[in-house]
């Protein structure tokens, strides 16, 4: 970076960016355990609470791969302090919202806020550090990034419990007002990258929130309304593809697009935006599924579900600084390679998961899920973004965390089908060989029936006790073969996108062994 910007410390600008960053990935994962609460004090029904989260998650994919184009637009520097100063004016307003409408609408111009966030950060970052030290800023960006989801259920739960829902919300102002004021005197717009008059592309902007609007929709709420049995999910369907269809058309004719869909045609921008894609698939998918398995089969409550969960969110932040290292020698297309086969191994580890398993069997493999995803975020970000110019930084950061997002909404959204769909499939299977006329089942049934009689039912009750058991023991059971055919899937995953590393280009000033 020129000018200014030369004459401040570069770990001063990574704190600066992080600050904000880190605010915004808690605020992603901190209202999910508070939903309850604001249900209770808003009056509101479970299907309509969800949109807390759903309304967020939609306006920050529509802001991400626009931030490149606001930020020249604007100029980066005002961009970014408008964002942060938005997201905490936003987040007091969250706070006090005094209906559900209201809080829904706060929570969207949040989102819009926070979307651009961490893109804009990552672009700073990766022009801040030289090329051979991207690897090591992308790790201690990834050490944030990893950090917010580790401590936002955790931080949002002991904070609802012990004060009050709203002030997961008010936490955010000191924050916001420290990270302004960082941002103020450390961040500086490089030569290049000044303010430019530009044609707005409002076709692009329209269609743009449009089309990633209803897709997220879409998937959210998919399972729901039962997919494409339902009008309302065929409606917004039909408006995703038209939208992104005219979308495409628009943005590759257009002197400035909102976003640079030209980008696409470098092999190894792509292929490392479609390797994100199904990690994110791959991590979303997986994160979602382990607490469920726990609170709904194995009888954890919520605390205990996090316990299993936070060792692999520190495994990853253990990880990152080593791989930050290595990468800076050696070519860090190997290091994604060991971490995807790392993460399948740790998924068929999960596909083991028996409802006897004790506390630890469930947190090695997430363990080892932990240090897989930090062998693939650092030097597979630092890897597609090498190849990018730093005049197209800013939007080839959001499109590359725009795949991430949509990749962990696919995967949310197929695991919640998925597990309905096996639940009801492993339950007909099992059901046929739970009849009267098998020995072990009248066994059973009979050991069931004398055990209610002993606690002083009558035989008739006693009978219909049993049965009850029985038909549970079989729920729960298709229940985890359902998870273990989910995790199987996504350890495939994992290993069908190896073959793509191979089109990555190699990073410069590494002196280790070709890829090729």
């Amino acid at each position: 970076m020129e000018d200014k910007t030369r004459n401040i410390n570069k770990w001063l600008i990574t704190l600066t960016v992080m600050i904000p960053t880190f605010m915004e990935i808690v605020d992603t994962s901190v209202a999910n355990v508070a939903l309850p609460h604001m249900q209770g004090s808003l009056n509101a029904g479970t299907d309509e609470i969800t949109w807390v989260l759903t309304s967020y998650l939609v306006s920050n994919a529509v802001v991400l791969p626009m931030t490149g184009w606001f930020a020249r637009l604007f100029g980066r520097k005002n961009f970014l302090i408008t964002c942060i100063i938005l997201f905490t004016i936003s987040s007091f307003l969250c706070g006090a919202a005094p209906t559900l409408g209201a809080l829904i609408f706060f929570r969207v111009v949040q989102g819009a806020a926070g979307g651009a966030l961490i893109p804009i950060s990552q672009a700073i970052l990766m022009e801040t550090f030289p090329p051979w030290q991207q690897g090591m800023a992308m790790a201690i960006f990834g050490v944030g990034a990893m950090f917010g989801p580790i401590i936002g259920p955790t931080l949002g739960g002991w904070i609802t419990d012990n004060m009050n829902w709203r002030w997961i919300f008010y936490i955010n102002i000191p924050v916001g007002i420290f990270a302004v004021i960082m941002a103020k005197f450390f961040i500086f717009d490089p030569s290049y990258l000044k303010r430019v008059k530009m044609r707005i592309d409002y076709w692009g902007l329209a269609l743009l929130t449009i089309g990633l609007g209803s897709l997220q929709v879409v998937l959210d709420k998919g399972q729901q309304e039962d997919w494409f049995n339902s009008s309302f999910i065929i409606a917004f369907a039909v408006i995703t593809v038209l939208a992104l269809l005219i979308l495409l058309f628009v943005e590759l004719t257009h002197p400035h697009p909102i976003v640079n869909l030209r980008l696409f045609k470098d092999i190894s921008f792509s292929s490392g935006n479609f390797i994100m894609f199904i990690v994110g698939f791959c991590l979303y998918g997986s994160i979602v599924m382990i607490p469920l398995f726990l609170q709904t089969l194995m009888g954890y409550n919520a605390t205990m579900a996090g316990m299993v969960l936070a060792p692999g969110g520190v495994a990853t932040l253990i990880a990152m600084p080593f791989v930050g290292a290595v990468i800076q020698r050696y070519d860090g297309r190997w290091v994604v390679l060991a971490g995807l086969i790392i993460g399948a191994y740790s998924m068929f580890l999960m596909q083991g998961f028996t409802l006897e398993a004790s506390y630890w069997a469930f947190v090695w493999p997430r363990i080892i899920l932990g240090v897989a995803l930090g062998m693939i975020f650092v030097p597979l970000t630092t890897v597609t973004l090498s190849t990018i110019t730093k005049v197209e930084m800013g939007n080839a950061t959001g499109i590359f965390n725009l795949l991430r997002n949509i990749g962990g909404s696919v995967g949310i959204a197929t695991a919640a089908t998925l597990l309905s769909r096996y639940s009801q499939f492993y339950q007909n299977n099992l059901a046929g060989h739970v009849n009267p006329y098998n020995p072990v089942t009248q066994l059973r049934l009979a050991e069931l029936q004398q055990a209610a009689i002993a606690r002083g039912l009558d035989p008739v009750t006693a009978k219909e006790a049993a049965l009850a058991v029985l038909y549970g023991t079989v729920q729960k059971q298709a229940g985890m073969l359902a998870y273990n055919h989910i995790f199987w899937i996504i350890g495939i995953a994992f290993l069908v996108i190896v073959p793509f590393l191979f089109l990555l280009k190699k990073p410069k000033d590494h002196s280790s062994t070709s890829f090729h």
